[in-house]
């Protein structure tokens, strides 16, 4: 009996010490090891060989969140374990105040390519990349940076706009839905958090753009 007891306990001990889950009503928000699955859809994508993480460094995240239409969907991120738990509690906190993301994919099914993600106005982490025109690896390499809804929040540096599709929302100081700006909820959730905020920099504007140094 004690032998049957112990082998249905384990299992549940292994998972409450490998997840890390929140609750907001009956959805939970999960971060867990990257899964033997997703590290599949990501090799040779997003984790290339050269990659600078492991993959024991990075977290598999499911969030809920509300889609433009107001329709409850269930997302995926990839990101480094140091801010897993923070963008559990980010998101969470997105969702309970309804605040609208088109999409949370994994850039993989973009095969890693982040203007085609962008294009397609998704919310994304981990990619193993430089930043746009440099050598210089972006934050998203480590898993530490977030994109959200970015072809409404456009990266800005000079006259080079990416996503490409996003000149319509180039002029910040039009009003227009899903812009992120001083005053907006995502924004202060996750400064809240110790996240910067790419609206902030000088030479470049990254309105989509949250990201934490460790």
């Amino acid at each position: 009996m004690f032998y049957l007891l112990f082998l249905f306990l384990v299992p549940q001990c292994i998972i409450a010490q490998t997840n890390d889950t929140l609750r907001y009503k009956a959805f939970l928000f999960v971060s867990r090891p990257v899964p033997e699955a997703v590290k599949t859809r990501m090799q040779g994508k997003s984790m290339p060989q050269t990659a600078t993480v492991s993959y024991d460094e990075l977290r598999y995240l499911t969030v809920f969140h509300y889609d433009y239409e107001g329709t409850i969907r269930k997302g995926e991120l990839v990101c480094n374990k140091a801010i897993a738990k923070d963008l559990l509690f980010i998101f969470r906190a997105l969702f309970s105040r309804a605040y609208s993301i088109n999409s949370i994919r994994l850039v993989d099914d973009f095969n890693a390519d982040d203007e085609a993600s962008m294009q397609a106005n998704n919310t994304s982490c981990f990619n193993c990349r430089t930043v746009a025109h440099s050598k210089t690896l972006s934050k998203h390499a480590f898993g530490m940076a977030v994109d959200i809804n970015p072809l409404q929040n456009p990266y800005i540096k000079g006259t080079h706009i990416q996503p490409k599709t996003a000149t319509d929302f180039v002029d910040r100081t039009k009003d227009f839905p899903h812009k992120i700006d001083e005053n907006d909820f995502c924004k202060e959730v996750f400064e809240s958090y110790g996240f910067q905020w790419g609206g902030h920099w000088l030479s470049i504007k990254d309105y989509q753009h949250f990201e934490k140094r460790k």
